[in-house]
């Protein structure tokens, strides 16, 4: 309904000024050139009173515009985060975070100025503009012409501007995402930086990103620089003309002065016209492009669905065979698969550590464990049955994960650790804390209370890791995968952490990533992996015996090391 009253109130502000030069007309040729002052206060007062009305629709259009432009801005954002919370993972490697940022912020900006110049001033500039030419013929046809000469040039230089300024927007867009991944990248990893002191390379890199901003921005700019001077020149020497045959035809008795100030007038208006036309038609052009970017973000595919049962005891989990190559990976033509061949059961109570090389495919069980992707080929099977039997949610909801950087949120400690379950308990809280060693919580002033800045700014990474291990035993799931969640602590508090973990293991399903064989040796089954491929599965001693890959793992920690205290 206020989109409807914006639009009735532009045309009605459109129609008073179309009125005004009419009635200008009026005044010159029946009140000043006939001297009758009577019809010169007469048309003067209808003409204020046009004018008055006019400001008044102004008025409305402009809170109405503003009213529903915004309206419509909060639920595209809303749409979009909600659409975002639910695509898949893959999609979101697609996208990339800096890009979904951009089309969150200014892409929706974008959309949301459109709408408001198309109630305040775009539908306004066409009805103006066509409104001007028809009452100008119906004042002189013969210097209507002119005008409609001038319009089809104009006409021709706003085609001509869109079709080269839309490829330039598209390129402006992505070199905008370019940009906001370069920004993202650096405050997301400003301690390294710090540390190795490479702000150069980083000057560099946003130099680079910001340079192709801007040759993207002045070229899709040069496009509306050219454009508005060949308009102006158009209808300047429309004008010209106007005035030049006006005369000509006022000697000759054919035209009035009063039909000639108003020409004047409609000629000054189809030019403001059609100057908005053009923005109207760049801005078109940007909007278009973003929203492209919006839709395609829509139209990507959601999470997994489909899977009903969510009584997930996670009893027993297996592998048969799992074969996976990243989306994005493959993008490219051949990918070498992330993992090829994994095969393991692992049941309730027991504790299966994961080791292997950097890059062997350890934290990618976890991701098609979560279900994050689905596996190209094999079975993983959860209590027997296959993984896309169960419901999406209930099976993240099923297990509790600590990933390998852990993400904290802005807020309080107690709020972090509820996030997996709200109605914890306050002795399950302190439980969790203990288990985790995270009792460092509780020397801080404010205790759980203590307030954490975004991503957990303001603590250690130690710390870090063991307020995300609490936040999983909050959860009290009947699976807890553990991605190289320790490897900030020191071996001390990781043993008082595996100990604590050790005591409630009957309780779930236990999974552990490592890169220590002090931590897997532990486990009751060991899974080692190298280059995406399974070198081996069992316990501590039968690897030592039968896999390599385990045992160089083993005398370059275990071995290397006592040789270096020797040594010393």
């Amino acid at each position: 309904m206020p989109f409807i009253c914006g639009i009735l109130c532009v045309c009605c502000e459109a129609v008073c000024d179309l009125l005004g030069p009419t009635f200008m007309s009026r005044i010159i040729n029946e009140g000043i050139r006939g001297g009758d002052n009577g019809k010169v206060v007469r048309w003067g007062v209808f003409m204020l009173l046009v004018t008055g009305a006019g400001a008044f629709f102004a008025v409305s259009r402009n809170v109405l515009a503003s009213r529903v432009s915004q309206k419509v801005g909060e639920e595209l954002r809303g749409d979009l985060f909600a659409k975002i919370m639910s695509i898949a993972e893959f999609e979101t490697d697609r996208l990339e975070p800096g890009s979904l940022i951009t089309r969150m912020t200014s892409d929706t900006q974008q959309v949301t100025q459109f709408i408001n110049g198309i109630m305040r001033i775009f539908l306004k500039a066409p009805v103006v503009c066509v409104g001007s030419m028809v009452l100008a013929a119906m004042l002189n046809l013969k210097l209507s012409l002119i005008i409609y000469g001038v319009v089809i040039v104009v006409m021709a230089v706003i085609f001509i501007s869109m079709k080269l300024s839309y490829p330039l927007y598209s390129k402006l867009q992505a070199a905008t995402d370019r940009l906001n991944s370069v920004v993202q990248e650096y405050l997301m990893g400003i301690r390294p930086i710090k540390a190795f002191g490479t702000y150069r390379e980083e000057e560099a890199k946003f130099a680079g990103a910001n340079d192709s901003l801007y040759k993207a921005s002045f070229t899709a700019q040069l496009v509306i620089t050219l454009t508005s001077p060949i308009m102006t020149l158009a209808v300047g020497a429309g004008t010209v003309m106007v005035l030049a045959i006006g005369g000509s035809m006022f000697e000759a008795g054919a035209a009035s002065p009063g039909d000639i100030s108003a020409f004047i007038i409609y000629m000054s208006q189809i030019l403001t016209s059609l100057t908005t036309i053009t923005n109207i038609f760049n801005t078109f052009v940007r909007t278009k492009a973003s929203t492209e970017r919006i839709s395609e973000v829509i139209k990507s595919k959601d999470d997994f669905t489909g899977g009903k049962i969510t009584d997930i005891k996670f009893e027993t989990l297996e592998f048969r065979n799992v074969k996976f190559t990243y989306p994005t990976a493959a993008l490219g033509g051949k990918a070498r698969p992330a993992l090829d061949g994994i095969s393991f059961k692992v049941s309730r109570g027991e504790t299966l550590a994961i080791i292997g090389p950097t890059g062997s495919g350890k934290s990618t069980i976890c991701a098609l464990l979560l279900r994050f992707y689905d596996a190209d080929s094999g079975e993983i099977l959860i209590d027997g049955r296959p993984i896309s039997d169960y419901n999406v949610e209930a099976l993240r909801n099923a297990i509790g994960y600590v990933s390998q950087k852990p993400m904290l949120f802005s807020g309080t400690v107690e709020e972090n650790l509820r996030f997996g379950r709200e109605n914890a308990s306050n002795e399950e809280l302190d439980k969790a804390i203990k288990d985790a060693q995270a009792d460092f919580i509780y020397e801080k002033p404010e205790g759980l209370m203590t307030v954490l800045g975004s991503g957990g700014v303001n603590l250690s990474g130690g710390q870090k890791q063991r307020v995300a291990i609490a936040r999983a035993l909050v959860k009290k799931a009947p699976a807890l995968v553990l991605d190289d969640a320790t490897s900030a602590l020191d071996a001390l508090t990781e043993a008082k952490v595996r100990e604590a973990l050790k005591r409630d293991a009957d309780s779930r399903l236990t999974i552990n990533i490592t890169q220590r064989c002090a931590s897997a040796r532990f486990a009751d089954k060991i899974l080692v992996l190298e280059d995406g491929v399974q070198a081996g599965f069992g316990k501590h001693d039968e690897l030592m015996k039968n896999c390599r890959v385990y045992i160089d793992i083993y005398k370059s920690q275990i071995e290397g090391s006592h040789g270096e205290e020797k040594a010393e």
